[in-house]
């Protein structure tokens, strides 16, 4: 927001953010757990590319380019359960249990999750629809970096 009121005082007009879709949403929650714990690090930054990269088929300058988008609208974000529920209302079971698969290893890149991490994860698989159960083997898959 500073950034906007910045460039709209030098006379630089910020461009619009793109309305969030499902992939967007999910890279705007990877950036949010990523600041959670207000240290938002390199290697949560490498992450969150190589998913974005790995779960969209692009190269390392796109997913980049993507992050960048999605750091953009993750501060000016709705809320988590907002994020979310669009993940889940147009994506497919096998991709929402992908995506909280992702947010851990999001969560697990500068190593133990601390509690604000945590319950954002927590929210977010409420908001997705799925059972703690359903996401054990998902929370298993994710390994740091």
């Amino acid at each position: 927001m500073l950034t906007r009121i910045l460039n709209l005082l030098k006379g630089h007009p910020s461009e619009p953010l793109p309305e969030p879709d499902a992939r967007l949403a999910l890279g705007a929650l990877m950036v949010r757990v990523a600041k959670a714990d207000d240290n938002y690090q390199s290697r949560e930054i490498a992450r969150i590319d190589a998913l974005l990269a790995r779960m969209n088929a692009l190269g390392p300058v796109d997913a980049a380019k993507m992050r960048a988008t999605c750091e953009k609208i993750e501060a000016e974000a709705p809320s988590t359960r907002k994020f979310a529920l669009l993940i889940r209302e147009t994506v497919s079971f096998e991709a929402r249990i992908e995506a909280y698969e992702a947010l851990w290893q999001v969560m697990l890149a500068d190593g133990a999750p601390g509690d604000a991490e945590m319950a954002i994860v927590a929210q977010v698989r409420e908001a997705l629809g799925l059972t703690k159960s359903e996401c054990d083997a998902a929370q298993s898959r994710a390994t740091p970096l």
